[in-house]
């Protein structure tokens, strides 16, 4: 499940960025660009980029002069996001597996990376090797979802598709919110070798300006619309049963939690 939930392909990526980036990754990912900038790092690496949230935030932040690779696995995901920078815009996209990164030793300040770790089959890995591309003083910075009592859209979700589909649910929703205990990632982290690991739980509030949209960005913005495909499903009818489980239970206000790491490179 782990390999297909990170499959964003199709039309997946622009349902992702119209429906999902404004109610769930718009306030995330100002309070990760604001953290990487006050380091005031010259070369930074951006893993899961995905359409480019983060990547747009710290270009508009950094000096001029200072190098911004914003890399992903999935190239239909970094389409969009080039869509979102000017000709001569200092930033490179790369395909990029965040487990084995082409990039050579001590090569980045600082790395940044918004909700992709879960869908990382080898995390263990993934931070070796962040801790090898970056320069000794450097910092990893990333942030991954709470759990679903957190944040109840998720598990709403969930159970819709659950009510659906009782006796074959998708999984997909069990992956990004199934990595928030803070002192198995701190110890993971560590084990990489960073000297220092600090685990922040911040909550946020993100209006819910329309539920059709909402509901939209849950089932089609991500791969959750092929396993409804892949069973028979139909994703529009699925979609109207979270749009009216979301007017139900959450109204016109979205409470969310993620958990902020900053791992430091002696």
């Amino acid at each position: 499940m782990a390999s297909d939930a990170a499959q964003f392909t199709g039309s997946i990526p622009e349902n992702y960025d119209e429906w999902l980036v404004p109610h769930l990754f718009d306030g995330y990912a100002d309070d990760l660009a604001r953290r990487v900038l006050a380091l005031r790092p010259r070369t930074v690496l951006e893993l899961a980029a995905g359409t480019g949230i983060l990547s747009r935030k710290l270009r508009d932040g950094l000096p001029n002069d200072s190098d911004l690779v914003a890399s992903d696995l999935n190239a239909p995901m970094l389409d969009i996001a080039r869509t979102k920078f000017q000709p001569g815009e200092s930033v490179r996209f790369e395909q990029v597996d965040a487990i084995d990164l082409k990039f050579a030793d001590a090569s980045f300040d600082a790395v940044a990376c918004q909700f992709g770790i879960m869908f990382f089959p080898d995390k263990a890995r993934s931070y070796t090797e962040v801790h090898r591309v970056l320069k000794p003083g450097g910092s990893y910075l990333f942030n991954v979802w709470d759990s679903w009592e957190q944040n109840p859209f998720a598990q709403i979700a969930h159970q819709v598709v659950e009510t659906t589909f009782p006796n074959d649910p998708p999984g997909f929703y069990k992956v990004p919110f199934g990595y928030y205990d803070a002192g198995e990632i701190r110890k993971a982290v560590a084990k990489a070798g960073f000297s220092k690991v600090t685990v922040e739980h911040l909550p946020l509030t993100s209006p819910i300006a329309s539920a059709a949209n909402f509901a939209k960005g849950l089932v089609f913005g991500n791969p959750l619309q092929d396993e409804i495909l892949a069973r028979g499903g139909n994703p529009e009818a699925v979609c109207t049963q979270v749009e009216k489980a979301i007017e139900r239970n959450l109204g016109t206000d979205l409470s969310l939690q993620a958990l902020i790491v900053h791992a430091y490179k002696a």
